[in-house]
Formats: structure tokens, C-alpha cells, sequence
């Protein structure tokens, strides 16, 4: 019998008539889009082709950043008996990394992320084990500045994946706050993970131990990850864009940076030697994962919703949201002198900072040409990191000569700080008539 629907059969059996449906079925996919709704977006932006593959590599790669400062100020400090000498040592090589990384990051953008991130990190690599044998067999104290900043060559793993993220997306807004949520995410999960392996690694085996399981993940990492080469972006040998240091509006925001780099600096140390004057100092790196943990968590809600208005005008407000929840930490220490609340304050200032980070970063994609994109992505990193080495070697100056307490007054000042230079940056944009990018 015949039917106009291609898709069903009739038959007749007997005194029955048979009706066979052939239309292909989708089940279970309704409950399946109910049950991913709020994992949606995650989802989506891991089912990329090689997405999986270069996140890996990647994760692996950054956790050690989680790792070497905390190795090193426990390595040294327990060494030399001296906070002020382990925050300069730290200091010392973020700052160096502040003058390599871009020089770094423009040889990435040039001539590819496999080519150059290989041997610069195998470089970083080997000034990591002078530094252990250095602190290891009492060399001179010169010897630890000079083997720390070898490691300014370690590439900036997090620029390649954003990078990598903003080529796979063809610069589509709503996925690249996602990504940049997602990195944000994985940035403070490898900083909650890292200072705990780091503190359990150092108080439970020996004091290089750290800073030698730092050295195999990073290498293996970042080995891991350059070998996902359908993913890398095509590099850019004579890139017509200037340098993202003239692109307006990008260096306002590396000032901000630094500001920013300066509480993560000055709380790290500050947190340390808070819980060794209360003999607790194996547990210096999990009150740091709590705050790492608050802001992993903010920071993987925020990229699930897709905020209203240009980035421009909601940077300052999780600026000011930073500033305000950063004075727990200080009236934690100051006030109730007790480490628990201190790490329940840590955990709800955290919950601000990866807020502030993806604005900032998705800010500074905005303003930075795509030919110079890990440069420019860099130069943040950079201002972070020169931020970080002035607040660690400044926390551990006041955590020596007046007290740990004391020293969580260093974030508060620089979060401050950082909120009227984004108020600045954000008035003189407006005056110039510079329109906001969503």
C-alpha cells in the first residue's frame, strides 16, 4: 500500500493493519541536554578537534607554576633560615622572567610554539636543578639569584593555550569567554594544586623534592603539548602589526597587572610564613589551595553565563570587588590571629580573582593584534609577574622585620591600587571618545 511518507511502512495481516515507522529515533537526548545544561559551554569547547589533547599537555605543563615558588621559598628558607633572602631569590627570577617572556613569546608568535617552547623550557629546566644543588651543597648566596633567573626561559604556557583557543574559535565572543574562563579555571587549579604537592613533596621527603617533581612535569607537560600540532597556530614570521606595547589602551592595563601581581606575590609569602610562626608550615600550601579553590570555582561559574556589557566597564567593578574581600585575609591575621579563619578568608577572597583575570585577559585580547596575539598575552603575564616578585619580596621584608600579619596589608594597598588605575584607564578611554569592545 502505497504512502507519501517515505519514512513508513503499511502491511496487512489478516484482519490487521500494520503500521512500521522507520523515522530514525533521537532518545535519551532530552534528558541528556537537560541534565548538561549548566556544563553546556565546556563541553562544547572540549569537543574541538585535539581540544583534549593540547588541554592535557598543557595542564601538566602549568602545574609546576604552582609549584616552584613555594618549592623554592620552603627549599631556601629552610636552608638559609631566612624569609627576606628566599622572597629576593623568587623576586629575582620573576623579574627576569618579566624581561625574557616577551622576547620569548615574540620568537613563539614568529616561528611557531614547538620550535621555540621546547628548548627554552629544557633551558629554564636545568637553571631550576642549579638552583637545587646550589641550595642543596651551600654554595654562596649569589649562586641562588643566578640559577633562579635562568629559569626566565620557561614559556608562557598559558599565552600558547589561549592562543591556540582563539585560532580553534575564529574569535567568536561568546566561546572565547568561555575559554578564557576555562584557562582562567585551570590556572588556579594548578596554583590550589601545586602549593600543596610542593609543601607535602618538601615537609615529607626532603626539601628539593618540590622544585625536582616541579622539573619532570614541566618538561613532560610541555613535550606533551607541543606535539599536538594540528591545533598550533600558524606562526607569523614578518608580522605587520606593531607591537602591542604602542596599541592603545594595552599598556594602562599592564599597569594594572603589576598592581594585581603584587597581591598574589605578597600573599604567597605572607601565608607561608604566617603558618611556620605557628609551626604549621606544611600547611601553608593547602590554605593557598583554598584560595586558589574560590577562585577556580568563580571562575568556572562566570564562564557559564555570558555577562552583560563590554568588559571595559565590568573591570572595575571585580577590581573593587578584589580590593573589598582582600581585607579578610588582613582582619583574619591581624585581629583573630587564627590560621582556620584565615584560610576560610583566603577561600572567599578568592572567589574574586578569576573574575578580575578573565576580564583582564579577554581585555587585553581585544587590544592586541592577532599576529601578536602571545606577545601581547605575554606582556599581561609579564606585568603579573614583575607585580608578583615586588609584593613576594616586599611580604617577606615586613613577614621578617614586623610580623606575618602585618604583611597581608601589602594586598590590600596593591588591590587598591589596581582599582584606580582601572578607573583611570577606564575615564581616559572614555574621554578620548574610545568606544568599548564587547
Amino acid at each position: 500500500m502505497p504512502d507519501s511518507h517515505p519514512q513508513r511502512l503499511f502491511a496487512v495481516t489478516s484482519d490487521t493493519l500494520v503500521i512500521a515507522d522507520l523515522t530514525p529515533r533521537r532518545a535519551g537526548r532530552r534528558p541528556r541536554d537537560r541534565g548538561s545544561r549548566g556544563h553546556g559551554p565546556y563541553r562544547r569547547l572540549l569537543a574541538l578537534p585535539g581540544a583534549r589533547a593540547f588541554t592535557a599537555g598543557n595542564l601538566l605543563a602549568r602545574l609546576p607554576m604552582g609549584m616552584f615558588s613555594v618549592s623554592a621559598v620552603v627549599m631556601i628558607a629552610g636552608a638559609r633560615g631566612s624569609y627576606a633572602l628566599a622572597g629576593a631569590v623568587t623576586a629575582t627570577g620573576l623579574a627576569a622572567t618579566a624581561l625574557l617572556a616577551p622576547w620569548i613569546a615574540r620568537l613563539v608568535d614568529r616561528h611557531g610554539q614547538a620550535r621555540v617552547a621546547v628548548p627554552a623550557t629544557l633551558f629554564a629546566a636545568l637553571g631550576s636543578l642549579a638552583l637545587l644543588l646550589c641550595v642543596h651543597c651551600g654554595a654562596p648566596d649569589w649562586t641562588l639569584f643566578a640559577a633562579y633567573a635562568a629559569t626566565a626561559t620557561t614559556p608562557n604556557t598559558g599565552g600558547m593555550s589561549r592562543a591556540r583557543w582563539n585560532h580553534l574559535l575564529g574569535g567568536d565572543p561568546a566561546a572565547l569567554h568561555t575559554a578564557n574562563s576555562f584557562e582562567q579555571a585551570v590556572d588556579e587549579l594548578c596554583f590550589m594544586l601545586g602549593p600543596v604537592a610542593a609543601a607535602f613533596l618538601c615537609g615529607t621527603f626532603f626539601p628539593e623534592a618540590g622544585t625536582l617533581a616541579g622539573v619532570v612535569l614541566l618538561v613532560t607537560g610541555i613535550l606533551t603539548f607541543t606535539a599536538q600540532r594540528a591545533t598550533e597556530p600558524p606562526p607569523h614570521p614578518r608580522p605587520a602589526a606593531r607591537s602591542p606595547l604602542r596599541t592603545p589602551g594595552l599598556p594602562p592595563l599592564l599597569g594594572v597587572c603589576l598592581t594585581l601581581g603584587a597581591v598574589f606575590g605578597a600573599t604567597e609569602v605572607a601565608t607561608i610564613a604566617f603558618a611556620d610562626e605557628r609551626g604549621h608550615r606544611t600547611a601553608a600550601g593547602l590554605v593557598l589551595a583554598l584560595q586558589a579553590a574560590g577562585s577556580c570555582a568563580a571562575g568556572l561559574a562566570y564562564g557559564a553565563i555570558r555577562p552583560s556589557g563590554p568588559a571595559s566597564r565590568r573591570h572595575p567593578w571585580c577590581v573593587a570587588a578584589m580590593a573589598a574581600l582582600l581585607t579578610l585575609p588582613l582582619l583574619a591575621a591581624t585581629v583573630l590571629d587564627s590560621l582556620p579563619l584565615l584560610a576560610a578568608a583566603l577561600l572567599l577572597s578568592g572567589t574574586a580573582t578569576a573574575p578580575t583575570m578573565v576580564t583582564t585577559m579577554a581585555l587585553v585580547q581585544e587590544r592586541t593584534p592577532v599576529a601578536r596575539l602571545n606577545e601581547g598575552m605575554t606582556l599581561a603575564v609579564t606585568g603579573l609577574l614583575g607585580g608578583i616578585a615586588c609584593g613576594s619580596a616586599t611580604g617577606g621584608w615586613l613577614a621578617d622585620h614586623t610580623s606575618p600579619a602585618t604583611a597581608y596589608a601589602v594586598p590590600v594597598t596593591a588591590a587598591t591600587t589596581a582599582l584606580l588605575l582601572s578607573l583611570a584607564t577606564a575615564r581616559s578611554r572614555h574621554g578620548a571618545g574610545v568606544s568599548p569592545v564587547a
